[in-house]
């Protein structure tokens, strides 16, 4: 009995360790593969945090700490440091002018054969050519010191690139469009100049390098400060081609054997008008860093319009660069294109503006500071725009020194300023409109006579001590005698007769807080600032003072309903644009009523413009003079006006300011200079 419950207990023993062994080896099987598991997904987390920083930073273009995550072993075997393998990627990516790098469908994988990771992505980017086609990438991770890092080849910058490839940027510079004038002569075209600069390992050491310097100094009128400050450029290298001056005329003379000195042919852009027409055509310029912010699409060193004409209109003229990303290698000759686009070049852009009229208007004008607007009154186009002073567009884009540049921009006379855009008080020549306001609601009587004594005259004592005050004293006046004489107190009066609220409506309709869409800034003209307020501003804006502001380019548009038969006409600058806005706003009877009578400012002798009547022609004008009082009462600067058209043809319309004609004949000093001008338009 007793042997048989040994047995029992024996075997109740021998499944209690079975269970305890079995327990005990899936305890470790368990702890063993938590552990591998908890291994395996760090080991997993370890690689994909290498290559998420790698992509990172590659879209994030942080080229400086780009080998961070590279194997240094794989980098040796490429013959590269971790420095020249940062400044690789960022030759190739800058050179490319690569942005909006984007990494997508990223992939991590154990590779079960070697124990290594693998890994795969898909990038996207643009280029100076477009948007590049997608890159596909695959790469392996290996461990080194407790560390994955990417196993590196060339294939990691571009798919099918080899050990011994380099990528290649070829530019294909497309061909910026002319500006030109209505007869076709170009204003602003691509030509080349001979560029003068120096190679820095031909100027010597020491004492000869500075005796160098020296002699290119003199010869060459450019001072050592800026030879020296433009070979210390970052990029000159000792045998660079360090550019530094655009040679007049192109020629050498005797400075070609200077030493040091080297010569070379550059693209430049010409403006054949130079200062005629600066303000309008402006200048093109390298694209600064402030250009690229502002557009992201501009590359550097790229050139592009910077003021006027070249500014607004610089996408269409400067067209579309085309070119070819490619992957070359030297030693076998092997080429493959990776990107390419071909080339668009710019456009042509026509504008009605002849350029000997502008040039003769200018050549009158030079030397004073005034602006001139020339009109076709039937087309609206315009066919001078001239500003004074004005400055050198060549010079500015040829490479224009701080000093020069300083020379100009602190200049008081304000040469950067487009006066024909500015707007002034338009004085006297203003009596047009406030005559065809005073015909159009019936107030005004072309021959009726008023009674004015003296040459001052107000209200009543409401206004104090102003008074409007008149040049020519002539007792018996009609609305012909003021235009003829420019009576203010005539007009003054009128004005108070037709009342603020007729006075506001009628002269709203020539073109007042209109936006004419012209390509270039201008304010919109006024009547006043806030309304007419009082008689004595009313009186005032009469005779074109006040607060009532035109530039010469809106004078010449309101005038022309007087040359016209009534029609306003908003000018016009580019030539194939569509017809200008043209509505009649006046009666025709009352704009030929007018012309008649500046037609007698010309023709009598006592007239403000006789001085402009030519043989055989038959001119009709306008003269005035604005003073500009920093206190009323007070004597001011005078600005002089002339408003002139052929009252036949009507194939001009002239309008034409200088300013400070005090003591140098008023307006009469206008007319001398623009009656050459004038004559130009009867010349065969």
């Amino acid at each position: 009995m007793q042997r048989e419950c040994d047995v029992y207990v024996d075997k109740k023993k021998t499944k209690l360790l079975t269970i305890i062994g079995f327990t005990i080896v899936v305890l470790v099987s368990s702890i063993v593969y938590i552990y591998f598991t908890g291994n395996m997904r760090r080991e997993y987390n370890n690689a994909s945090a290498v290559v998420e920083s790698f992509t990172e930073k590659l879209t994030t273009q942080n080229f400086n700490n780009l080998s961070e995550d590279i194997s240094i072993d794989s980098l040796r075997n490429n013959n590269l440091t971790p420095e020249k393998y940062n400044e690789k990627y960022r030759n190739i990516f800058l050179g490319i002018h690569a942005k909006n790098i984007k990494v997508t469908d990223l992939n991590i994988k154990r590779h079960k054969p070697t124990g290594r990771y693998t890994f795969s992505y898909n990038l996207t980017m643009d280029t100076s050519l477009g948007k590049m086609k997608r890159q596909s990438y695959h790469g392996f991770l290996i461990k080194k010191n407790k560390e994955w890092k990417i196993q590196w080849k060339p294939n990691l910058i571009f798919p099918t690139m080899q050990q011994g490839d380099r990528v290649k940027f070829v530019t294909q510079v497309a061909t910026r469009g002319k500006i030109i004038d209505r007869n076709g002569r170009n204003l602003a075209e691509n030509g080349y100049v001979q560029e003068m600069g120096i190679i820095p390992r031909r100027l010597g050491l020491g004492k000869e390098r500075e005796q160098a310097i020296h002699h290119i100094s003199k010869e060459f009128s450019i001072s050592k400060e800026d030879i020296l400050k433009k070979l210390d450029q970052r990029w000159v290298m000792e045998d660079s081609f360090v550019p530094l001056k655009v040679l007049e005329n192109n020629t050498l003379s005797n400075t070609s054997t200077v030493k040091g000195v080297v010569y070379s042919r550059k693209e430049v852009r010409i403006y054949s008008l130079n200062e005629a027409a600066a303000h309008l055509i402006g200048y093109v310029g390298k694209v600064s860093a402030e250009d690229i912010q502002r557009h992201p699409s501009y590359s550097e060193g790229e050139y592009i319009g910077k003021s006027g004409l070249e500014y607004t209109y610089d996408k269409e003229l400067r067209g579309k660069n085309g070119g070819e990303i490619r992957i070359v290698n030297p030693q076998t000759g092997r080429e493959t294109v990776l990107q390419s686009l071909s080339k668009k070049d710019g456009k042509d852009i026509r504008i009605t503006i002849d350029a000997g009229l502008q040039q003769k208007t200018y050549d009158q004008l030079n030397g004073e500071i005034g602006a001139s607007a020339i009109m076709n009154p039937q087309t609206g186009d315009l066919l001078a725009l001239v500003s004074t002073p004005s400055y050198d567009p060549n010079l500015m884009t040829r490479g224009i020194s701080s000093e020069q540049y300083a020379e100009y921009s602190e200049n008081p006379r304000l040469p950067f300023l487009a006066r024909y855009a500015t707007r002034y008080a338009p004085g006297s020549t203003f009596k047009t409109i406030t005559a065809a306001v005073g015909l159009e609601t019936g107030v005004t009587k072309p021959g009726e006579k008023r009674q004015i004594s003296g040459l001052e005259w107000k209200k009543d004592t409401s206004w104090g001590n102003y008074f409007v005050k008149r040049v020519h004293e002539v007792d018996q006046v009609d609305m012909i005698d003021a235009l003829v004489h420019s009576d203010n107190i005539f007009f003054a009066q009128e004005a108070l007769k037709i009342g603020k609220e007729r006075f506001e409506k009628g002269v709203m309709k020539f073109g007042f807080n209109k936006d004419l869409s012209l390509p270039f800034s201008m304010k919109e003209a006024q009547v006043s600032n806030k309304g007419i307020s009082s008689e004595v501003l009313l009186a005032d804006s009469a005779y074109g003072q006040g607060e009532m502001l035109l530039s010469p380019i809106q004078q010449a548009m309101a005038y022309s309903p007087i040359a016209n038969g009534g029609k306003l006409i908003y000018p016009k600058l580019i030539n194939d644009q569509k017809t200008p806005i043209s509505k009649r706003i006046i009666e025709k009877n009352t704009a030929n009523t007018i012309k008649q009578a500046l037609h007698e400012v010309v023709s009598r002798p006592d007239g403000t413009a006789h001085s402009l009547q030519i043989k055989g022609q038959s001119i009709a004008a306008k003269t005035g003079t604005a003073e500009l009082k920093k206190k009323k009462g007070t004597d001011g600067i005078e600005n002089g006006f002339l408003f002139a058209f052929d009252d036949k043809h009507s194939n001009y319309v002239v309008v034409s300011m200088i300013e400070n004609v005090k003591g140098r004949g008023g307006s009469s000093y206008v007319v001398q200079k623009m009656k050459p001008v004038i004559e130009s338009f009867y010349q065969k």
